[in-house]
């Protein structure tokens, strides 16, 4: 995980958990300059909301304009169709933990690319730990590779469960995409209902 893992002890990096040590990771996270996004970033975007085994834990790609400007994650249309979606899950931001897969914006809301995915993985990952969900949906291709370590389209990703460090994972698709394509909207709700399932918030009526 590059030079950015000397920030951390190795006990940290076997994840303790709970609000302080976000809190701490997140103090590290200010101090990165481990990839060329700290060049243009206003600042670091953090996983923000609940950091006691919340029942989910959603990842997406990187923070846009709107969250390098305000420092919090998924905030303007894909964050109103987020809370969209945790509204129908009966769910609320306070109650789970939202964070993308690299903290910075990159430059014109481009892709990351994978070194800065990379470089990244290590605060992905240690605020996974501390807060350790029952569940990871990853939101979109970008975030379920750097999740999961392959390199596969969202296609072959969907519809199964996943595992990372023994917590499973649904792959779903990104809000940001369902705004530009609302015809996935129902493959969206089929994800988040798996999720639902396993979570015990709604009955299988199979």
């Amino acid at each position: 995980m590059g030079k950015q893992a000397t920030l951390f002890s190795t006990e940290e990096l076997d994840g303790p958990s709970g609000p302080h040590e976000v809190s701490k990771i997140r103090c590290r996270a200010l101090e990165c300059r481990a990839c060329p996004l700290q060049d243009e970033r206003t600042q670091v975007v953090f996983g923000e909301g609940s950091a006691n085994s919340p029942p989910v834990a959603f990842v997406g790609e990187a923070p846009g304009k709107n969250e390098d400007l305000t420092g919090h994650p998924f905030v303007g249309l894909a964050g109103q169709m987020l809370d969209d979606m945790l509204e129908a899950m009966n769910l609320s931001r306070e109650k789970v933990f939202i964070t993308n897969a690299v903290m910075c914006r990159p430059p014109g809301n481009r892709t990351p690319e994978p070194a800065e995915i990379e470089a990244c993985k290590i605060f992905l990952y240690t605020q996974l730990r501390a807060v350790r969900p029952q569940i990871i949906v990853a939101l979109g291709k970008t975030a379920a590779n750097a999740m999961l370590g392959v390199k596969k389209k969202l296609a072959l990703m969907r519809g199964a469960w996943h595992d990372w460090e023994g917590i499973p994972v649904r792959v779903s698709y990104h809000p940001a995409y369902l705004l530009r394509d609302p015809a996935n909207k129902k493959a969206a709700w089929d994800d988040l209902q798996a999720v639902m399932l396993r979570l015990g918030i709604v009955k299988d009526d199979a």
